[in-house]
């Protein structure tokens, strides 16, 4: 482009210079050399704003490219399980009693885990004051007795659950049934409503009954 430049600048200069020539031979009151004479320089005009607006071009294409270049999007990941359950907004129990149990820091670490999730309604169904009962300090260690029986170690995506029924063992030491079929999944007597919920630290299956380990 710069060349191309270069080049229109030097005929510019050569077509104003016969111009000059030109008026200065025909100077003798010749309308003929009067209409050459302006040809020329009308001429050399259109080459300047040929010039101009080569220069100027770059710039343009410049400033289109910037206005129109897509803007870079970022994928945010989710958030652990912890933090996925409460922002969900249908689990205030379950962070609740998470929180009470001291499990936080457990269920926001590396995992992965799979959680079988109960709803506030799920808790709901529980006999009268039995919830209150299991926060209080004092029913810490049956309170996590309760709710590592809803969770599994590694991730378990309901795709990987296979027809029929299996005992999967969970991380308060014993094993759940769970059964699969076209009606869906069930976690011993509990169905799942909503399956594969995904966490950066795993996958959260939504339930809506509390599991209770045989022997509590």
């Amino acid at each position: 482009m710069c060349l191309l430049a270069l080049v229109s600048i030097y005929l510019v200069n050569v077509l104003l210079t016969l111009s000059n020539k030109t008026y200065l031979i025909f100077n003798i009151g010749s309308m003929k050399s009067h209409k050459t004479a302006g040809f020329f320089i009308k001429t050399a005009s259109a080459a300047i704003a040929t010039v101009s607006l080569m220069v100027g071009l770059p710039s343009l294409a410049n400033d289109h490219v910037s206005q129109t270049a897509p803007k870079k999007t970022t994928t945010v990941a989710a958030g652990n399980i912890v933090q996925v359950a409460v922002s969900n907004g249908s689990f205030k129990t379950l962070v609740a009693a998470v929180k009470a149990a001291g499990l936080v820091e457990t269920l926001s670490g590396k995992g992965p885990f799979t959680v079988f999730a109960p709803t506030d309604e799920a808790f709901a169904k529980l006999p009268k004051g039995t919830v209150e009962t299991l926060l209080k300090p004092e029913n810490k260690a049956v309170l996590v007795k309760v709710l590592t029986y809803h969770v599994v170690s590694g991730s378990v995506a309901s795709k990987s659950i296979k027809s029929g029924s299996a005992l999967v063992k969970t991380v308060e030491g014993g094993s759940v049934k769970v059964t699969k079929s076209a009606k869906g999944v069930v976690i011993d007597n509990s169905k799942v409503v909503a399956a594969d919920v995904k966490a950066s630290n795993g996958v959260i299956h939504v339930i809506d009954t509390v599991l209770l380990p045989p022997d509590l």
